[in-house]
């Protein structure tokens, strides 16, 4: 490989164009890294001293096309906030193509806040900086955490200010995913009755995503089975995490099970199902206890979408689609069940187990407890002779715990596992160092303001390991005081 370039291999290109519109990212005046994924690039097969110089600067800025690079927007539409949009597509990002890694998986290559493309709808396409950063620190959070998410290959400054309420400083991010094909993106081409299109668009996602859906009776079929199985894990493990994504609109469900657009989200701090983070969310649509039924109902758009390639007879295929969809619920159960038994260090069996979850949620939040403390405080009691550190410091069990925790406790001892076996698994599923949402705001402000970037770099810096807890970094574990709590998260665009 040429080390001043991309190892392109380019296929969405490839389909008919009313996919998509060419369009080279607008120039940045005086563009700066902020920060290179250097792991990431490698694994890409892209020299990461090369991505850091001045040419791969340039690439990442929209400045400079690499050769082999076919820069694209992407079209789709999309329900957002439940209000049918019938012309979305990718108004502030351009595709510069597709990389294959070093196992044959390929990627997306998108640059986002390059610029104007057609389906801006009258935005200017940039990106404010702090949306950037917001992005690169959640994204690379939610990979280490071991959640399917969209990656961080760089971070640049454009040397150019983007006016939203205020004058921002402007940035683009080079972001990294399996694809990115949209819910949207079929809801684009089935609300035209394009059914050419739609087939496609299927073909194209089953031999990229799916290869094993092209063997079965109904391919189609198998391609909506597969992406409801995606969705319904990715779900159940943002639920098990905390996570808030705060703008679940069908353009922001990618196929491929990837956690995709990290505008206005959040981890919770004190539990409370009810949490909204967005500022734009001002019914709840997005809260927290609602994401396993949003995902749901955009899951049924996409059914929507096929019925006219699942079966000849209408009727059959809605019945297809119907049944389909209506395996999502017990999926994401299983997925939560399982995930959350981990975090418990036990094999969840039985409506005791269940009464047992149930009345850890009511306590979390009738005590307002922190949700990532206290799965790691229970790991550390799991077996109290660990030599991991524990978090007794910034979190201990008031007595209003105490009768759950007998019972836990007890049920503990009928687990067959040892107890040190148990409670490994729970430090591997129970972080302790989460981008919790005051500490992304410092990072933010710090960069936006004072032109500083080492909070931003500290805070990614710890975040690559957060399941060792390391006393020195205590403040990086610690709950937001009053004054420090972040109510409410912004879009970005």
């Amino acid at each position: 490989m040429n080390h001043s370039t991309i190892p392109f291999n380019n296929s969405y290109a490839r389909l008919p164009e009313r996919m998509f519109s060419h369009q080279l990212p607008e120039q940045a005046t005086a563009p700066e890294l902020i920060q290179a994924n250097r792991a990431l690039a490698e694994s890409l097969g892209i020299d990461a001293d090369w991505l850091g110089s001045s040419d791969g600067i340039a690439t990442i800025a929209g400045n400079l096309i690499p050769d082999g690079a076919e820069p694209i927007a992407t079209a789709y539409a999309g329900h957002q906030f439940g209000s049918w949009n019938p012309q979305l597509g990718d108004g502030r990002a351009v595709l510069l193509g597709e990389v294959l890694d070093k196992q044959g998986q390929r990627y997306d290559l998108q640059l986002k806040g390059s610029g104007r493309t057609p389906y801006s709808r009258g935005g200017d396409g940039r990106a404010p900086l702090g949306p950037v950063l917001r992005e690169y620190i959640l994204s690379e959070a939610m990979a280490v955490l071991g959640v399917p998410t969209t990656r961080a290959l760089a971070a640049v400054t454009t040397g150019d200010s983007v006016y939203r309420e205020e004058r921002l400083p402007g940035a683009v991010l080079a972001r990294v995913a399996q694809s990115h094909i949209r819910v949207g993106t079929f809801q684009y081409f089935a609300s035209r009755n394009d059914l050419d299109a739609l087939q496609d668009l299927s073909q194209h996602v089953i031999n990229r995503h799916f290869p094993l859906a092209a063997k079965a009776e109904n391919p189609i079929l198998a391609l909506l089975q597969s992406v409801i199985t995606a969705q319904a894990t990715l779900i159940a493990r943002w639920q098990l995490i905390g996570f808030i994504h705060g703008v679940m609109n069908t353009d922001n469900m990618l196929l491929c099970g990837e956690t995709v657009d990290y505008g206005p989200c959040a981890f919770m701090d004190e539990f409370n199902a009810d949490s909204v983070f967005s500022s734009i969310d001002q019914a709840g649509r997005y809260s927290y206890r609602s994401q396993p039924a949003i995902a749901h109902w955009n899951l049924a758009c996409f059914a929507q979408t096929l019925i006219p390639l699942l079966h000849a007879d209408e009727e059959q295929a809605v019945a297809m689609a119907q049944q389909a969809v209506d395996a999502y619920a017990g999926q994401f159960l299983a997925a939560h069940e399982r995930g959350m038994g981990e975090k418990l260090g036990l094999q969840l069996d039985g409506e005791e187990d269940e009464a047992l979850v149930q009345e850890l949620l009511r306590l979390m939040t009738e005590t307002s407890s922190d949700f990532t403390l206290v799965f790691r405080r229970l790991a550390d009691l799991a077996c109290p002779d660990s030599d991991q550190a524990p978090v007794s410091d910034l979190f201990e069990f008031t007595p209003a715990w105490d009768s759950w925790l007998e019972q836990w406790l007890a049920r503990s001892l009928r687990d067959p596992r040892p107890a040190i076996e148990r409670q490994n698994l729970m430090y591997r599923v129970s972080p302790v160092f989460i981008p919790r949402n005051h500490l992304v705001e410092a990072a933010i402000i710090a960069a936006t303001r004072e032109n500083d970037f080492s909070v931003f770099q500290q805070l990614l810096d710890v975040l690559s390991d957060p399941f060792s807890y390391r006393p020195a970094q205590a403040a990086y574990a610690t709950p937001p005081r009053p004054e420090q709590v972040v109510r409410q998260t912004f879009c970005g665009t």
